[in-house]
C-alpha cells in the first residue's frame, strides 16, 4: 500500500488542472482554470484571467502547457462544452499580468481535450472530444526553426458525430497509433493528414470516459481497452480477441462498479515496482446532480493489474468536503522529488494535492 499526504490548495471549482513551469524559474507550477499557483510549496496563487462561469460549470476543461506563439514560455490550450470554442491563453512571462484569450476554432461543445504527437514532430497535436461533431485534430504550425506561429491546422478524420468518449490506443498493432471512440476505432493510415481514416463499429462503450486507455491486461499480446462509464456507474476492460474467422471480438470484463462517474483514467506506476497502475476517481457532479451516483461519496482509487485482475486500493473516499473527486482532467506527476508520482485533483469540491511518501513500512 502507498501512503499520501492530502493537501488542499483551493476551494476553486474548477475541474481541470495541470503542471508546468509558468514563470521559468525551473519549478513545477499548479494550473488551474482562472489560476496558478507557485511551486514548489503551491500556496501562492495567482491570476490568470477569467474564466467563464455557466450553469455551476467553469468554461475551461483543459490546461495544457503548449508554446503556442513560440517566444519561449508555455501557454495554455483550453476548451470546454459551454464555450464551443477550441482557445489559447497566451502566457504574459508577468506574475500578476492577465493572460489573453485566443480563438482556434469554434469546433463546437468540448467535453474535454487530449494531446499526442501523431506525426511524430516533437509537438503533440491537440484532439478535443466533441461528440456532437466529426473528431478532429489541429496540428500547431511553426516557423523554419521550429517555434509555434500562433496558428493551427485542422484536420478532420471522421464522419459523422463522435460520441462521448476517446482514447489513443494502437488497436492492431501496426505501430500507428488510432483513435478509439465510444462506438468504433478510427485506424490512422500511412499519412496521418491525408483524409479520412477507416472507422471500425466494433463496440459500444457508452458514455465513455475521456481517455479511453489501451493495455495489454492479460498478457495475450492483444492490446485491451480500459474505460470508465463517465456519467453512470462501473469502470469495465474489454478484452480484444480474435473470432475463428479472424476478425476482432470484444468481451466486456467488469473492474469496479461500486462508483459513478469515471471520467478520467491514467496509467503510471505509482508505486516504482516496474508495473503500470490504474488511477481513476468520481468526477463530483459531473452532470450536477444529474447522474446515476451523484449523491454517493466521492473518491480517488488505484487499481494493481494482476494477471487480469484489478485489485483496488483507496487513495481518499468520503463526502465531499471532506474527500476529493478527479474532476475531468487530474493530473499525475513527482512534484517533491521523492520520485513518485504525486496527484493534483480538480473539480467542483476543490483543488487538491496528493503527495505521493511511498510504501508503507510493514
Amino acid at each position: 500500500m502507498l501512503q499520501f499526504k492530502k493537501r488542499q490548495l483551493s476551494e476553486e471549482k474548477y475541474e481541470a488542472c495541470a503542471v508546468f513551469d509558468v514563470n521559468g524559474d525551473g519549478i513545477a507550477d499548479i494550473v488551474s482554470g482562472a489560476y496558478w499557483y507557485e511551486g514548489p510549496d503551491y500556496e501562492k496563487k495567482h491570476f490568470i484571467c477569467d474564466v467563464l462561469e455557466i450553469s455551476e460549470y467553469h468554461d475551461d476543461f483543459s490546461d495544457y502547457p503548449m508554446d503556442v506563439d513560440g517566444d519561449g514560455r508555455l501557454d495554455i490550450i483550453t476548451g470546454a462544452w459551454w464555450g464551443e470554442t477550441l482557445r489559447w491563453r497566451r502566457n504574459p512571462g508577468e506574475t500578476g499580468a492577465a493572460w489573453e484569450t485566443f480563438d482556434i476554432d469554434k469546433c463546437g461543445s468540448i467535453e474535454t481535450i487530449r494531446y499526442y504527437d501523431i506525426d511524430g514532430c516533437g509537438v503533440p497535436e491537440i484532439f478535443p472530444n466533441t461528440p456532437g461533431m466529426p473528431q478532429a485534430f489541429y496540428k500547431l504550425v511553426r516557423d523554419a526553426d521550429g517555434h509555434g506561429t500562433g496558428q493551427f491546422l485542422k484536420v478532420v478524420i471522421s464522419e459523422g458525430a463522435s460520441g462521448h468518449g476517446m482514447g489513443f490506443v494502437d488497436v492492431n498493432g501496426d505501430g500507428r497509433m488510432d483513435i478509439v471512440l465510444s462506438g468504433g476505432w478510427l485506424e490512422q493510415p500511412e499519412d496521418p493528414f491525408a483524409g479520412l481514416w477507416t472507422f471500425h463499429p466494433e463496440f459500444s462503450l457508452g458514455s465513455a470516459s475521456v481517455p479511453v486507455l489501451g493495455h495489454d491486461v492479460n498478457g495475450d499480446g492483444l492490446i485491451d481497452l480500459i474505460v470508465g462509464q463517465a456519467h453512470d456507474y462501473g469502470l469495465h476492460w474489454y478484452e480484444q480477441g480474435r473470432a475463428a474467422d479472424g476478425s476482432r471480438t470484444w468481451t466486456k470484463h467488469e473492474i469496479d462498479m461500486s462508483g459513478s462517474q469515471f471520467h478520467d483514467l491514467w496509467l503510471v506506476d505509482l508505486d516504482l515496482d516496474g508495473e503500470l497502475e490504474l488511477i481513476s476517481g468520481k468526477r463530483y457532479r459531473a452532470h450536477n446532480d444529474g447522474d446515476p451516483g451523484a449523491h454517493d461519496p466521492i473518491g480517488i482509487y488505484y487499481y494493481k493489474l494482476e494477471g487480469g485482475k484489478f485489485k483496488k486500493h483507496v487513495i481518499d473516499f468520503g463526502p465531499a468536503g471532506e474527500a476529493s473527486g478527479a474532476g475531468i482532467y487530474f493530473w499525475v506527476q513527482d512534484l517533491t522529488g521523492n520520485g513518485y508520482p504525486d496527484i493534483v485533483a480538480p473539480g467542483k469540491d476543490g483543488l487538491y494535492l496528493f503527495e505521493n511518501h511511498g510504501k508503507r513500512e510493514g
